[in-house]
């Protein structure tokens, strides 16, 4: 039991995804297995899928693509994503627009918008399904509670993730 405790908390946690915003990547009601040794020994990086706690309601768990880190500049135009003025390659959205949303009541985002130090902008690959980053603005680095790499369950979509 010890054993189990210390890998589930320092290695390897599952988590279930709650809602339909990384949808066809991940579908709702999958389980996936997510790493911790690459947040704990190292930084996020662009195209991660990252399971996080949700800005406005901590105890609830997320699960959404890194799309920029620190010092990156995020701009939405004509419903592409473009970091550092380059246009994001995005074959996980299926050809989905897009677009910037209403935010939460206490964040204010214009863009292009610099991501700040410490912090990650975090987006669904379900674009048109998702209250992300355009939403609750960026996140804390230190929310991130592993990097999302192996559905489990349902046995049909088994598979590593990219």
């Amino acid at each position: 039991l010890g054993c189990a405790f210390l890998i589930r908390t320092y290695v390897c946690e599952p988590f279930e995804v709650p809602s339909a915003s990384m949808e066809e990547t991940i579908m709702t009601g999958d389980y996936i297995f997510a790493e911790k040794l690459s947040y704990q020994f190292g930084e996020p990086e662009q195209g991660d899928i990252a399971v996080f706690a949700d800005p406005q309601i901590p105890s609830r768990t997320l699960v959404k693509r890194v799309i920029a880190t620190e010092g990156q500049t995020i701009n939405l135009v004509d419903g592409k994503v473009y970091v550092d003025g380059t246009e994001l390659p995005e074959f996980y959205t299926l050809g989905q627009p897009t677009y910037p949303l209403s935010t939460a009541g206490n964040v204010s985002i214009s863009y292009p918008y610099t991501i700040p130090e410490g912090c990650v902008w975090m987006m669904g690959d379900n674009r048109t399904n998702s209250l992300d980053s355009r939403y609750f603005g960026p996140i804390d680095e230190d929310t991130l509670f592993g990097k999302a790499i192996l559905i489990y369950w349902p046995l049909n979509d088994i598979g590593l993730l990219n």
